[in-house]
């Protein structure tokens, strides 16, 4: 059953949206009750927005089966260590990595609870952090050369943002001729795009060495914002370097935060999170549902 067809089925079973609720809940129940984890390899922890403002879940994603294996509230150290009490000692160790961002906390609890396991940081949220660099630079220099009346830079935010390969063809030769006014933006861009040469590498000595490279240059850029990720991710090179030994992204995990949206958005949000997380792992969990 499709998430926006929820309201339309209650309707012909003629039956109240809290008893669908009733009953996807005790769906879940039986699904998590016999649901395998035998074999889990590749993990992925990531959160998600729950309500308006600062209010956030956190996922454990099963990145091999691109299903959701655990929700909680919040996003914290303490909730991420909830996520791996929903998993054995013997599955816990079965784990080889996992992927996540680099936020501090989960760093920390995957260490603690798979001490085992490679972190993986993912380089769709790398591409993020230096995406949001080069838009800094942008705004930063768009509004020095607006205050000498020079609109060179005005609606272009989106050329430097997405992939020229979507481009259609005035875009691209707008996009070129831009490249070509020595723009600081366009540096930022440059450094950006340059960086994606690191997932290519299959040995670890080569990319530790374009990295030394890239971020030497970077640092003589005098562009702060991208001098600030780069320092970032000099810090977290190691788990950056492990993404050659497992090649996983958080990419199912992030398909699976979308679907959630469309659940979110079908339900015209959530009022507490226990409907939230059962709505979750209905659709999400790929679970045995029926009755036995």
């Amino acid at each position: 059953m499709a998430a926006g067809s929820i309201s339309q089925a209650c309707g012909l079973l003629g039956i109240s949206w809290d008893t669908a609720q009733e009953i996807m809940r005790r769906a879940v129940e039986r699904g998590l009750e016999r649901r395998p984890l035998e074999g889990l390899k590749h993990l992925g922890m990531d959160e998600k927005s729950f309500r308006r403002g600062q209010s956030y879940i956190t996922l454990l994603t099963d990145l091999e089966a691109s299903r959701v294996l655990a929700v909680v509230a919040e996003r914290t150290a303490a909730a991420a260590g909830q996520l791996w009490q929903t998993l054995t000692p013997e599955q816990k160790q079965a784990v080889e990595a996992v992927a996540v961002d680099m936020w501090e906390p989960f760093i920390r609890t995957i260490q603690q609870q798979v001490p085992e396991a490679d972190i993986v940081h993912d380089k769709f949220h790398v591409s993020q952090y230096l995406g949001e660099a080069v838009d800094k630079v942008r705004r930063q220099e768009h509004k020095e050369l607006m205050a000498q009346r020079d609109e060179t830079l005005k609606g272009t935010r989106q050329l430097w943002l997405y992939n020229p390969q979507n481009f259609s063809p005035d875009q691209a030769e707008a996009f070129s001729a831009l490249k070509d006014l020595h723009l600081k933006v366009a540096r930022a861009w440059a450094a950006k795009e340059l960086f994606t040469k690191f997932w290519e590498y299959q040995e670890p000595g080569w990319a530790r060495r374009f990295f030394k490279d890239w971020f030497g240059w970077v640092s003589r850029s005098r562009l702060k914002p991208a001098i600030a990720v780069a320092q970032r991710l000099k810090r977290h090179l190691a788990n950056l370097l492990t993404y050659l030994k497992h090649h996983i992204t958080n990419a199912v995990t992030e398909g699976l935060n979308s679907k959630i949206q469309s659940l979110k958005a079908a339900a015209r949000g959530f009022r507490n999170f226990h409907n939230y997380r059962i709505r979750i792992l209905f659709f999400c969990g790929k679970l045995n549902l029926y009755p036995l």
